[in-house]
């Protein structure tokens, strides 16, 4: 299992990872340790660095401006993420940093993806090599560019055959000694903490709104109708897609905020459920923002009927930082980090852009 890159060979990677739900950059940094051809990470230490409100949204309505206008926050966010690398890391640099970016633009079906924040600019601002835009060359290859974790899932949590990560969208993998396959779900955060602003919270503390509400029958049966939903895998879906598509729907509905809250809790849950009784889920590890909101998680073990892992809080918060990490690593070492069999590509692929400031 793995690419082992040299008996005993030891690397440190700081992961960066700026996800769609827009709570902030992830830092981790990892150290990765190869034996007898299997890689295995240690997640020394890691913060989240939240956006300041203006950033943040900016952010949020870059694909609504000028080209001029997200080259700048190209520049920016570039910019932003070599500062906090730099605070962060001290006098300790790291090997490599492997920046995920933040995606602006998601788009397969028209081969486009946009991850932003200028990884030449971080190389230059930290002295330390960069790997960065993960997604291009996936996407080059007639991928959907989406998910990546399930390289890292596969390499490097043996015993586990399920993944789900709850983050901005829901996603989730399964491994088999068939193969990999991996997918979207369905939005999960980037809906919940927009319903959750409306109490002005940033996010829905434990599930504490939606407890209060009832599923709400007309709403919900109407969620469950949208054609993504109907589509077979390799699919994904970005932050435009969400806000066109089902948005406008929850937003939109008279009943009172822990009703709709409580129904979309109720979607997601019924949606996992349903692709981990297609997959033949046996034991899901569960991680992503998303795994701290007690009553999403607990309809998810009552719909999946899968044995449900919440591991400890460090996992939970920055598994994705930690396996962007392990993705650079593998394309700084010029192997395959892209799994055609999740992203339905022509080929496994070496994706992302290597820069080195010196």
């Amino acid at each position: 299992m793995g690419y082992g890159g040299g008996q005993g060979m030891t690397v440190r990677v700081l992961g960066i990872m700026s996800g769609s739900s827009l709570d902030g950059l992830d830092l981790a940094l990892c150290v990765f340790r190869s034996e007898e051809g299997s890689w295995h990470f240690r997640i020394e230490r890691a913060i989240t660095v939240p956006y300041a409100i203006g950033f943040r949204e900016r952010l949020r309505t870059a694909g609504e401006g000028s080209a001029i206008d997200l080259a700048r926050l190209d520049r920016d966010l570039g910019n932003l993420i070599g500062e906090q690398a730099t605070g962060f890391i001290g006098n300790d640099p790291p090997d490599l940093i492997a920046s995920h970016g933040h995606t602006i633009f998601h788009q397969p079906d028209e081969h486009l993806t946009l991850q932003i924040g200028d990884g030449s600019i971080i190389a230059a601002r930290t002295g330390i090599p960069v790997v960065y835009d993960m997604r291009k060359m996936d996407v080059a290859l007639g991928g959907q560019g989406a998910p990546l974790v399930p390289r890292g899932e596969h390499d490097l949590f043996p015993g586990t055959d399920t993944f789900l990560n709850l983050g901005g969208i829901a996603n989730i993998a399964h491994h088999t000694a068939d193969g990999s396959v991996g997918y979207d779900i369905c939005p999960c955060a980037q809906v919940l903490d927009h319903l959750a602003n409306e109490a002005d919270r940033a996010y829905d503390e434990g599930g504490a709104i939606a407890r209060n509400g009832t599923v709400h029958g007309p709403l919900l049966a109407t969620l469950e109708a949208i054609p993504f939903y109907q589509q077979t895998p390799p699919r994904s879906l970005g932050r435009e897609w969400t806000e066109a598509h089902l948005l406008p729907l929850v937003r939109d509905a008279a009943i009172p905020l822990a009703d709709r809250m409580r129904t979309i809790v109720e979607h997601i849950a019924g949606q996992v459920g349903r692709e981990c009784e297609r997959l033949g889920a046996r034991r899901m590890l569960v991680t992503g923002g998303g795994a701290h909101n007690v009553l999403l998680v607990d309809r998810i073990r009552v719909r999946s009927g899968v044995e449900i892992v919440v591991p400890d809080a460090l996992l939970i918060d920055f598994k994705e930082a930690m396996i962007f990490a392990y993705l650079g690593l593998l394309r700084w070492l010029k192997r395959a980090n892209c799994m055609a069999s999740v992203t339905g590509a022509s080929q496994d692929a070496i994706g992302g852009a290597l820069v080195v400031a010196n």
